[in-house]
């Protein structure tokens, strides 16, 4: 045995009796560098705050061209979008209908024609047209069909003017709308023959000083609505309110609250009970303005005994709407409801889920209980509303046509005011969404480093306030538009 391996027995036998033994000094640990905070950490770190504990977020971020998520919460999880329920309705009527489709309003006689006298009804056939509105893009659009008309060489109609809105069913209101919701513009009825809307204006305005009465101007005329005005005028300093009440079926509306004196003269949407009447009524005073007269009433065609036999039917005028891509914009940019439910009537709740699936989305990621994203039975996953919005920006039908229809921020439409000064400005096109304890931002965002991004983010369940979702989300867009690979 040698001297080594000699010296290697003795120490062994010096430990396993407990005797002394050699002290051995471990290797200093290394250190890593520190490194910054990472994208990841971040986003957890702005959706993970105290001041949402009792929150819930659901937020997915992905490379516009990857199926890899950048972050994600909670994204497989069903919330109630808001009117971020209007891109499942959009990109399904793009699919279906195509961005040139067209809405189509004809006027039809059924009876004889002669020397410019109709002896009968002259009956205005619904197509769906949004569009036809004093606050479009082409006011005047009714008495352009009431010149139509005229042009045609009608004088007079020894009859009525009928309104025939049976291309849809009389469903119009949304499954889930909520009844405080209702006396609203925004909550308007939905029919086939919808005009402004299926809404008018309330244009208020104050006294000079606390006590003197608040005028109430409605606008257009033709309505049928009763305004019950309940608001006064409080001193200068005075914290304004003002609510409306209307029950379904109904055509009284209290207007109640109280203006600060002097305030500028301002409007509220006021939407009306039964749209037909509303259009058909509009559209027999534009046929006298444009020199047509009138003999019998305004009337819905669900309101005579016997509806009339179209077959055969003499057509004397037609308006087209804008393409989709030009209705689309409305819609997105200042969310537009009724614009929303027409489409979803249009193409139907089945062949909408068909076209979604086209899309690659599962019909477990949503619900949809309306188009516009009204209804609080809606609910839809982050993954679904990315995964739209990338199939949306890949499809070449699509491309340039769907993210045109979103607001920039900071620039225009509902997201005009918000990062506006911040590096995300200009950077994010994105559909906002928002109805009570519910607030969603869904869109892209080009990066520092050139990259677009796809996001949804989603709040619900909060008890903070909308502000503090708002700006919470607006924080993490800004992280994103700072990023670089």
């Amino acid at each position: 045995m040698t001297r080594s391996s000699l010296a290697l027995l003795a120490l062994l036998a010096l430990e396993s009796c407990g005797g002394a033994r050699v002290s051995v000094t471990p290797p200093s640990p290394i250190v890593a560098p520190t490194q910054p905070p990472s994208l990841q950490d971040d986003l957890a770190g702005i959706f993970g705050a105290p001041q949402f504990e009792r929150s819930f977020w659901s937020v997915l971020v992905r490379p516009v061209g990857s199926g890899q998520p950048l972050y994600a919460l909670n994204s497989g999880k069903l919330v109630m979008p808001g009117s971020n329920m209007k891109i499942l309705t959009l990109a399904s009527a793009a699919v279906l209908l195509g961005w040139d489709y067209r809405f189509e309003t004809k006027v039809i006689a059924t009876a004889p024609l002669s020397s410019g006298v109709l002896g009968g009804d002259l009956i205005v056939v619904g197509g769906g047209d949004p569009s036809i509105s004093e606050r479009s893009d082409e006011p005047g659009a009714l008495r352009a069909l009431a010149r139509q008309v005229a042009d045609a060489g009608l004088r007079i109609v020894d009859g009525r003017v009928i309104g025939d809105d049976d291309l849809f069913d009389d469903k119009v209101l949304g499954d889930g709308w909520s009844l405080d919701n209702l006396p609203y513009g925004y909550s308007a009825p939905v029919g086939a023959l919808e005009y402004n809307e299926g809404s008018v204006d309330l244009v208020i305005r104050a006294g000079a000083s606390a006590g003197e009465p608040v005028a109430i101007q409605v606008r257009p005329e033709g309505s049928r609505l009763d305004i019950e005005n309940r608001l006064v005028t409080v001193s200068e300093t005075g914290n304004g309110a003002l609510t409306l009440q209307r029950l379904p079926g109904s055509s009284h509306v209290v207007v109640e609250g109280q203006i600060p004196a002097r305030t500028p003269p301002f409007a509220r949407t006021a939407s009306v009970d039964n749209p037909t009447d509303f259009f058909v009524r509009a559209f027999r005073s534009a046929l006298i303005a444009e020199g047509v007269q009138v003999s019998g009433d305004a009337i819905d065609i669900d309101d005579l005994p016997q509806k009339p036999d179209e077959t055969g039917a003499r057509v004397l005028a037609t308006r087209q709407s804008p393409a989709l891509r030009q209705l689309a914009a409305p819609m997105m940019r200042v969310s537009q409801n009724q614009y929303a439910e027409m489409l979803l009537k249009k193409i139907g709740k089945t062949a909408a889920r068909d076209a979604l699936r086209g899309l690659g989305v599962a019909d477990d990621h949503y619900i949809m209980a309306d188009g516009s994203g009204l209804s609080r039975y809606n609910y839809v996953t982050a993954d679904a509303l990315v995964t739209i919005l990338q199939q949306m920006h890949q499809r070449p039908a699509d491309a340039a046509a769907f993210p045109e229809t979103l607001p920039v921020a900071g620039r225009d439409g509902t997201l005009a005011r918000r990062l506006a000064g911040t590096a995300a400005a200009g950077k994010v096109r994105a559909k906002s969404g928002t109805i009570d304890n519910a607030r969603a931002l869904s869109g892209y965002i080009e990066t520092a480093g050139g990259e677009k991004l796809v996001f949804s983010i989603i709040a619900n369940n909060f008890s903070s306030s909308p502000a503090d979702i708002d700006a919470a989300a607006d924080k993490a867009l800004i992280r994103l538009a700072a990023f670089r690979r």
